[in-house]
């Protein structure tokens, strides 16, 4: 049994508490540079069950910030790798996989009704704001991370309420979208270190690096756990 492996964490929360998570269902949106590294801290917690969300397949240039993106892993779907890792890491876990992108038209696709707490690793607006509505639809809690992109200090990152953030162009145009759909609050991870300009000519594409990305899934993790567990 998996709880055999969390001896260490039995002894920073209690067997209690560990036994809540390993109740509990947690749905990740986005397997990206954050997202990944979200589901690896659920799993190794001991999350009963992870569902895992994304219609991509890893390409050469997440490397380098993505967990389940190797060279031998390059075309490979990203959810059949996380339920892969997940239960290889807990193989009592349950888990979940969706390889498709949340959109209006797969939201049909999703029964939020058993789901304890929704993580929003999504990059595009539409479809974030679409899952923060369905989420408060259905009264779920759901925290959403902000943009990790064109960021260098992984220590910049804060929890807050959407309407408290500073220093995040996503969080500006997310605000706007929220509030056209009637939602007053929303927890989020976001960074408060001004976005730099990319060295490239092309800035349609973020640039990023090794540890900022991971760093805002770990705090997404943190705060879920610490919620799950009261």
């Amino acid at each position: 049994m998996y709880k055999e492996a969390l001896d260490r964490q039995i002894k920073l929360i209690g067997e209690e508490k560990t036994d809540i998570l390993q109740s509990k269902t947690v749905a990740v949106f986005g397997l990206g540079g954050v997202g990944s590294f979200a589901v690896e801290a659920l799993a190794r917690a001991g999350v009963g069950k992870i569902i895992v969300c994304d219609g991509d397949v890893v390409d050469v240039t997440n490397i380098n910030r993505q967990l389940y993106a190797l060279h031998s892993t390059v075309g490979v779907p990203k959810t059949v790798l996380a339920k892969a890792r997940i239960l290889d890491i807990n193989p009592d876990a349950q888990v979940e996989e969706y390889n498709l992108f949340f959109s209006k038209e797969t939201l049909h696709q999703f029964d939020f009704s058993g789901v304890d707490y929704i993580v929003d690793c999504i990059d595009t607006v539409s479809s974030k704001s679409l899952l923060v509505e369905a989420a408060k639809s259905a009264y779920k809690p759901i925290i959403a991370c902000l943009g990790t992109g064109n960021k260098l200090d992984p220590t910049a990152f804060k929890v807050a309420d959407i309407y408290q953030t500073r220093m995040c162009p996503l969080a500006k145009v997310l605000r706007k979208e929220l509030k056209d759909r009637g939602i007053d609050s929303l927890k989020v991870v976001y960074s408060e270190e001004q976005p730099l300009t990319p060295i490239a000519q092309d800035k349609r594409t973020p640039a990023s690096i090794s540890f900022v990305p991971p760093v805002a899934g770990f705090i997404l993790a943190g705060q879920v756990i610490k919620d799950l567990i009261g």
